[in-house]
């Protein structure tokens, strides 16, 4: 138990650093775009995706191939070459001379990027079916303690120029992988490991894998949703906020400190206490139903403190996620959580190469002449409908005894 314990802390360590230097550039990105490439903030929008396009499509095609490594390997060398990974992509951002150099860093982060799927395939290897769901809301926690640092750091370090953050995130990345050489043991025990296998490791593969759970098959589905639907916040928030209400890098980076204070809180504590006293099928559904809500909201935001009224009902719609893992991975084997944890990575890199170019592109285009009418809240209201699917196809399968007919 004492082992245990340690080896959470660790990943909830090695997981608040790496969010925090993800969270760091996040409020200098679009001022960089801009004057990189001479144009505004809504237009620059739509090249912020295709970073993040980047960035999935990469992760898309090896998220289970790292995944399926940490099966057969362990997780231990898998997540330290995928924080070497990370700080080399934000010295690339750092120096890039033009938007090419920054696709080739995202690119390179994509490929590595396997501290998210190794960390939950570690936090199941060392879990009981008790903890399961505490252990992944400090997954949950560490994401918002590092968007409270994060992007709070990113605003106060781009005073001193927009490439200082980048700089930072590295050199944190970096500190990170080497405590972690040091530090980190292994979860996965040699009984429990399994040979690699190619048909097993490739994008399409994996999630084929995931479809012979025909019992989570719909959750799979519901999961696709959350993941579409929540880049209507990941990648417009800094440029809507920037566009709409002009608001500066510190004040994006408070806003995104207040999500991770909220996150951290919720998916620490409140995620477990209410799969204790809701279970874990009700906690799913109310946290997609506060999603919806916390979207749609979002969608009609006409001044400043509205944004920050509206992300309390978004924000407790984290108790789906921690809840939902821990679910999935009830039904899962040991020697098959790294492909789980990769396949859903999968899933999420999927959304994620068509999840930011939606958004941002509607948000583009609603703030444009081209469109029907000015709508600057558009993707928001893309991304509640999307989570209301969520909240639909999970009352279905989870309490209207649909699970009993699949």
């Amino acid at each position: 138990m004492k082992d245990r314990k340690a080896a959470i802390g660790f990943i909830f360590v090695t997981l608040l650093i790496d969010v925090i230097g993800f969270g760091i550039i996040i409020p200098v990105m679009p001022k960089m775009l801009s004057d990189m490439l001479n144009i505004g903030i809504n237009e620059t929008s739509t090249y912020g995706g295709y970073l993040l396009f980047a960035f999935a499509f990469a992760q898309f095609v090896f998220s289970p191939v790292i995944g399926n490594l940490s099966d057969r390997f362990g997780r231990r060398p898998v997540l330290l070459l995928s924080l070497l990974g990370f700080g080399i992509d934000y010295l690339i951002l750092a120096f890039a001379p033009n938007y090419t150099w920054f696709l080739i860093g995202r690119i390179i982060a994509g490929i590595t990027g396997a501290s998210f799927t190794t960390a939950s395939a570690y936090i199941a290897d060392i879990s009981t079916p008790e903890t399961r769901s505490a252990n992944f809301g400090m997954v949950g926690a560490a994401f918002g303690l590092g968007f409270i640092l994060g992007p709070l750091l990113g605003g106060i370090l781009a005073t001193f120029g927009t490439k200082v953050p980048f700089y930072a995130a590295a050199a944190l990345t970096f500190a990170n992988m080497i405590y972690g050489y040091f530090i980190l043991p292994e979860s996965l025990q040699p009984e429990n490991r399994r040979k690699f296998e190619f048909k097993r490791a490739n994008p399409l593969g994996s999630i084929k894998q995931l479809s012979k759970h025909k019992q989570l098959r719909f959750l799979f589905l519901a999961f696709i949703f959350l993941s579409l639907g929540s880049h209507a916040v990941q990648s417009t928030w800094n440029y809507f906020t920037m566009y709409r209400f002009g608001w500066s890098e510190a004040m994006v980076g408070y806003s995104l400190g207040l999500v991770g204070l909220l996150v951290a809180f919720i998916q620490a504590y409140l995620a477990q206490k209410s799969a204790y006293f809701l279970g874990l099928e009700r906690s799913i559904v109310i946290g997609f139903g506060l999603y919806t809500i916390g979207m749609f909201l979002f969608a009609v935001a006409t001044r400043t403190w509205m944004m920050f009224v509206f992300l309390i009902p978004y924000c407790f719609g984290g108790i789906a996620m921690p809840n939902l893992q821990s679910y999935m991975a009830g039904h899962v084997a040991p020697n098959q959580q790294g492909e789980l944890q990769g396949g859903l990575t999968s899933l999420m890199s999927l959304s994620t190469i068509f999840g930011p170019l939606l958004m941002t592109n509607v948000f583009y285009y609603f703030t444009t002449d081209k469109a029907p009418f000015y709508f600057p809240g558009a993707a928001f209201f893309v991304g509640g409908l999307m989570m209301a699917s969520s909240m639909l196809i999970t009352w279905k399968v989870l309490l209207s005894g649909g699970a009993k007919n699949q």
